[in-house]
C-alpha cells in the first residue's frame, strides 16, 4: 500500500505492459507445447475467445474460430437479434464512423440501431446457424437482462452462457425488479455459466462460488476503444487484476476440495507478447477484442467497439477503425504465417514459442513461469 495523502492509501499495482516473463528453465521446440484447455465439457485446442461485440462475431465469425480451435461469443443483446440486414446496418455504421472524425455521431447511430426491439426468431436462427455447424455455442447476456433472454437462448440450443458486463457482482440488485441472484440462477440452468468482469480478488471469489465455470477479467481494450475509466473512473491494472483472479481460484480450489473454475483476461491484449502475459499472471485463456477485429472475417469491417458503446445513456466505448484495405484473414491472425514483427499476427505462435522458450509444454505450467516487475 502507498500514502496518497492524510490517512489515505492505495494499492499498488501493475499492468500486463509492466511485467517481463523470464525463462529459467531448459527450452523446447514449439512444436511440442500444447495450448489446449477446457471450459467444463467442452476442449477448445487454443486459449482464445471473441469478445462479444458486433464488430467481430457473426455466425459465420463464430464457425471460423470454432473451426480453429477457439470460441467466439456471441452479442445475445447485438443487432444480429434486431436487425435482418444486419450488414447493411454495420456498413452504415461504418460509413458514419469514417466520415465523421468526431466519434459522437456514430454512437448516435449505434444508439439508434440498439433501440429496435430484440427478436427471438433472428437471435434463435443466429444460434442454429452456429449450432449446426458443430462448434461451440457461447451467447452473452447482461445481468440486467439475463434472466428475461435466458430462456430463448436455451430453446436455442446453446452450449454456454456468458453473463457479461462491465462490472459483473453474485448479486444484482435494482429497486425496479427482481434482484439477480447468480448462485439462484445457475444452479436452476443446465448449460454451463461464464460470468464477468471483476477487477478484485473478493469480486472474483464470490462470482466463483456461484457455480460459474469461468469468471471474466477486465473489461475489455483501453487503448481507445473502452471508456470506462474516462467515464466511470474504474480501470483494470491486467497483470495485478489476473493475479488476484488466480488466488482466489486457488482460494476456491481448497474451499471446495477440487473444483476448477477458469479465469478469462479481457483487458489490454493487443500482441502475442500480451497474450503470453496474461497466461503467465494467470489467465487460462484470454478474451481478444481489437486483435480479431483486423481478420477479413469480422462483421465490422475492419473497426472495433466494445459492447458497452452502444449502452442508451452512458456509452463506454468508441469506434475504433483497426485495418484500413486488404485485411488478413482470421487464421492468419491467429496461426501465421505473419509480416508483422510487432507481434499482431500468428498470436498463437507466439504464445507457442513463448512457452517453449521458457521450457514449457502446456498452459497450466505456463502459469508458474517466473516474472518481473518493469521499474
Amino acid at each position: 500500500m502507498v500514502e496518497i495523502g492524510m490517512g489515505r492509501t492505495a494499492r499498488r499495482t501493475y499492468e500486463l505492459s509492466e511485467v517481463n516473463i523470464v525463462p529459467s528453465r531448459r527450452t523446447r521446440s514449439s512444436q511440442d507445447v500444447s495450448t489446449a484447455w477446457q471450459l467444463d465439457a467442452y476442449r477448445f485446442e487454443i486459449p482464445v475467445l471473441a469478445h462479444p461485440t458486433d464488430a467481430l462475431v457473426s455466425p459465420e465469425f463464430a464457425i471460423e474460430l470454432g473451426r480453429l480451435g477457439g470460441l467466439a461469443v456471441l452479442n445475445g443483446e447485438g443487432l444480429i437479434g434486431r436487425h435482418a440486414d444486419v450488414q447493411a446496418r454495420i456498413a452504415q455504421l461504418v460509413e458514419a464512423a469514417s466520415k465523421e472524425p468526431e466519434p459522437s455521431a456514430a454512437i448516435r447511430l449505434l444508439q439508434e440501431l440498439h433501440a429496435a426491439p430484440l427478436n427471438p426468431d433472428l437471435l434463435g436462427a443466429a444460434v442454429a446457424r452456429i449450432r449446426e455447424a458443430g462448434v461451440t455455442t457461447a451467447v452473452r447476456v447482461s445481468p440486467q437482462n439475463a434472466q428475461a433472454l435466458t430462456p430463448v437462448l436455451l430453446q436455442a440450443g446453446i452450449d454456454l452462457l456468458v453473463i457479461h458486463g462491465t462490472i459483473v457482482s453474485a448479486e444484482r440488485v435494482a429497486s425496479d425488479g427482481e434482484p439477480l441472484n447468480l448462485k439462484t440462477f445457475i444452479a436452476e440452468l443446465d448449460v454451463p455459466v461464464v460470468a464477468g468482469g471483476v477487477q478484485d480478488h473478493r469480486t472474483a471469489l464470490h462470482l466463483m462460488r456461484t457455480g460459474a465455470a469461468g469468471v471474466i477479467v477486465g473489461y475489455g481494450s483501453t487503448r481507445g476503444v473502452t471508456t470506462t475509466d474516462e467515464v466511470l473512473g474504474i480501470s483494470v491494472p491486467m497483470a495485478t487484476a489476473i493475479a488476484d483472479a488466480a488466488a482466489a481460484r486457488r482460494e476456491y480450489l481448497d474451499e471446495t476440495g477440487g473444483r476448477y473454475v477458469h479465469v478469462l483476461a479481457d483487458g489490454d491484449i493487443h500482441t502475442s507478447g500480451e497474450l503470453a502475459k496474461a497466461i503467465a499472471c494467470g489467465a487460462d485463456a484470454v478474451v481478444l477484442g481489437t486483435p480479431l477485429a483486423e481478420a477479413a472475417e469480422a462483421l465490422g469491417e475492419g473497426w472495433f467497439w466494445p459492447a458497452a458503446a452502444a449502452h442508451p445513456s452512458l456509452p463506454r466505448g468508441a469506434l475504433l477503425q483497426i485495418a484500413v484495405g486488404e485485411r488478413p484473414s482470421l487464421e492468419r491472425v491467429l496461426n501465421g504465417p505473419s509480416d508483422d514483427p510487432f507481434g499482431t499476427l500468428n498470436l498463437v505462435g507466439g504464445l507457442r514459442r513463448s512457452m517453449a522458450k521458457a521450457g514449457y509444454c502446456d498452459l497450466k505450467e505456463f502459469q508458474k513461469v517466473g516474472l518481473t516487475v518493469a521499474t
